[in-house]
């Protein structure tokens, strides 16, 4: 799986660090990064949650099964 943040729709409310800080950091712009784009398996459950939980859709989540 890999992850990305689109930087156009970020908000900055900081759910995806909060959720899963190993992958999501915040800036010093206040806006998500992800620290790894290639997510570990034993993360992957924790992104997804990430993803669902960012109130503008801002994480984009591809599965390399899909």
């Amino acid at each position: 799986m890999k992850v990305k943040v689109n930087k156009d729709a970020c908000i900055g409310c900081g759910a995806c660090a909060s959720i899963c800080n190993d992958v999501f950091e915040l800036n010093d712009d206040g806006l998500s990064e992800v620290k790894d784009e290639n997510v570990k398996e034993d993360l992957q459950d924790e992104v997804r949650d990430a993803a669902d939980s960012c109130p503008t859709g801002a994480i984009i989540v591809e599965d390399e099964n899909a």
